[in-house]
């Protein structure tokens, strides 16, 4: 007689895993939700400023490093987490979050809250940030793209729950207590969230006739390196522009405004809410986006907007709001689709099994795109007079990450059934 054997299926919650997998999505934008605070910076600034004495300048160096040092750490984590455990790496990362925000706390002068909040923060956000990703793209072979995308809109919509937050405590308690409060919170929601963040059984799928489905060559001969690939250096090339422009664009957006459009201060500053919308709403809308069509697609579409963004605000006049907050809006949306195609698109061109480490290496292309963009921000006006002018290098851009796209944001070997 002959018996084949079926393994029992894997439970999450108690569920059966094609259930209770769901679950793990409002877990992992949670853990997000928490670490995208670094984006709300910008309401610690003038407190601080305040209470220190420090300039401008001065009180965004913080935010500056806590970028660098999460893009930094993001590829030496995911060399460790196969071998520590989604678990561990998620617990220790988010004790390491919460120590910072407590150490920040307690600083009085900028160079010890610049080590406190943007190197210990960095550090901590930057081994927690790829945990909730990893997972959900194990659980969801079928889903990958959406359920990445659907997982990464946390940190994407983060400041519009905890800039309001944050402000009310600062207002009713100070900066230094807000600061604690938050470090204390967020370290323990991460660390409770990190026991249930385990990866499935190796291979696993769900039972219901569905395939993990790839039009690439990812697991049929591709080379044994990612960084031997052409597609690799493709990737990582729209992703640095596709960071850098959408980083320049959010760094001039209040200003912009007030400068070309002549809105008032109030209304700029408000728009930024409506822009960090669109900017979470793209995470999910492109990685399911991600899951059915090829990469290069999904590239030039999103320089195509970009393409459009800039002509809008090229031709832009005094008055004109409505083209002002489209414009913005498409830049936003564009940069959050870039945190879900760059995920979703290292998962289907290269092992998902070295997801972790492969996209670790992919994310340094983040860290070029911020530290660059973050400068250029504030340096852009000097540079060319006036704001209008920095959309032509934007434009120019998105046409080099159109052809790169086009020319290697490919798989070296397509499948024949692609």
């Amino acid at each position: 007689m002959d018996i084949t054997y079926h393994p029992a299926e894997p439970t999450v919650f108690g569920l059966p895993a094609r259930q209770g997998r769901w679950l793990l999505i409002p877990l992992g934008v949670t853990v997000l939700l928490c670490l995208g605070t670094v984006y709300s910076w910008s309401v610690f600034r003038r407190p601080l400023e305040l209470q220190m004495g420090i300039s401008a300048t001065a009180s965004l160096l913080p935010f500056t490093l806590v970028l660098v040092c999460n893009a930094v750490m993001m590829p030496m984590t995911g060399f460790y987490m196969c071998r520590l455990g989604t678990r561990r790496v998620a617990a220790v990362g988010g004790a390491i979050v919460g120590l910072g925000y407590l150490l920040a706390s307690l600083a009085t002068q900028i160079e010890t809250l610049t080590l406190a909040y943007g190197v210990v923060v960095g550090i901590g956000v930057g081994m927690t940030y790829g945990v909730p990703m990893a997972v959900v793209a194990r659980w969801f072979p079928d889903r990958k793209g959406l359920a990445v995308g659907l997982t990464i809109i946390g940190f994407g919509l983060s400041p519009l729950v905890t800039a309001p937050l944050a402000n009310t405590l600062i207002a009713d308690l100070g900066v230094r207590p807000t600061l604690r409060i938050m470090g204390i919170t967020f370290g323990l929601i991460i660390l409770a969230i990190s026991l249930a963040l385990k990866l499935p059984p190796q291979d696993w799928h769900p039972y219901d006739g569905t395939i993990p489905h790839s039009n690439e060559a990812a697991h049929h001969g591709y080379p044994p390196h990612m960084m031997k690939s052409r597609s690799f250096y493709g990737l990582w090339i729209c992703y640095t522009i596709g960071t850098l422009v959408g980083l320049t664009a959010i760094g001039i957006s209040s200003p912009v405004g007030q400068e070309i459009i002549n809105i008032n201060p109030s209304l700029a500053a408000s728009s930024v809410a409506l822009f960090a919308l669109f900017n979470g709403i793209s995470r999910p809308l492109f990685g399911w986006l991600s899951d059915r069509f090829r990469p290069h697609q999904v590239a030039i579409a999103s320089y195509g907007l970009i393409l459009l963004a800039c002509v809008l605000m090229v031709n832009a006049q005094s008055g004109q709001v409505a083209l002002y907050l489209v414009a913005f809006c498409l830049f936003w949306f564009c940069l959050g689709g870039w945190l879900a195609i760059a995920p979703t698109t290292t998962l289907r061109l290269f092992n998902p099994d070295h997801y972790a480490q492969n996209y670790g290496i992919v994310f340094t292309a983040y860290g070029v795109g911020a530290l660059i963009g973050t400068l250029s921000a504030g340096q852009i006006r000097d540079w060319f007079g006036s704001y209008t002018y920095a959309f032509y290098p934007m434009a120019v851009l998105a046409i080099i990450g159109i052809v790169v796209a086009v020319t290697l944001l490919k798989p070296d070997h397509p499948h024949p059934h692609a």
